[in-house]
């Protein structure tokens, strides 16, 4: 039984990949902050954290961890010139200092594994030039290139990859979905006709965090229904 740390885990993907790592027979402590998950469940163990904090503690851990999945993210699209440059700083603070912090909590519980693995998460939107995508794509930008920079300083004790989502139905987007029209407007933009499950993004994630992806490193993921290298 191998021991997955999941921040975010109580919403979205997050949820998804706590409840699939479980089911495989693996320990989980996945971590809330605003969707607190109260029942008991079989595998997992539930800790609050907030990694906007100044200090992070992982004392909830045990002493060695297999791997750490860090889902927390915002979506916030907007004009560019209606953005202050505080908001970026705010977007930035969440999707990279937030997985920094946490990431050199854990290192040393990660380190103790023989055969660690990190997975981030990034947007289609990076690669693929959006309108009103410069918050997060400016945010998920800079931690594509900390997935790299990690891979190649933590080689070969802890592998590091990325995941690079397109539109997927989460709490999350729900704004952009939140009608049957929104829905169908965005799947049709994607070359499979649809937008992305929660267990789209999971599955993915399960593989790089697992031994099944143990040549694996320093690679970000895209997992988009084809919409980033495709016109069909």
């Amino acid at each position: 039984m191998a021991n997955y740390f999941i921040i975010g885990g109580s919403s979205g993907i997050g949820r998804e990949l706590t409840l699939q790592l479980a089911r495989n027979g693996n320990r989980v402590y996945s971590t809330w902050f605003e969707n607190e998950i109260s029942e008991r469940e079989e595998n997992i163990q539930y800790n609050y954290l907030n990694v906007l904090d100044n200090e992070i503690s992982v004392d909830f851990l045990p002493d060695k961890i297999d791997g750490l999945a860090y889902c927390p993210g915002s979506i916030n699209l907007k004009p560019f010139h209606r953005i202050k440059p505080e908001q970026f700083l705010k977007d930035y603070e969440l999707q990279l200092i937030g997985a920094v912090k946490v990431i050199q909590a854990a290192l040393p519980k990660l380190k103790k594994s023989e055969s660690a693995s990190i997975v981030l998460f990034s947007t289609v939107a990076v690669q693929t030039g959006f309108s009103f995508h410069s918050l997060i794509s400016s945010s998920k930008g800079a931690v594509e290139g900390l997935v790299r920079a990690l891979s190649a300083e933590f080689a070969p004790a802890v592998r590091v990859n990325g995941i690079a989502p397109s539109l997927t139905d989460t709490p999350l987007a729900e704004r952009l979905i939140n009608t049957s029209e929104k829905k169908e407007s965005n799947a049709q933009r994607h070359p499979l006709k649809r937008i992305g499950s929660p267990a789209d993004i999971a599955n993915a994630a399960e593989f790089l965090l697992t031994e099944k992806s143990g040549w694996v490193t320093g690679q970000i993921l895209r997992v988009d229904g084809g919409i980033s290298t495709l016109k069909v």
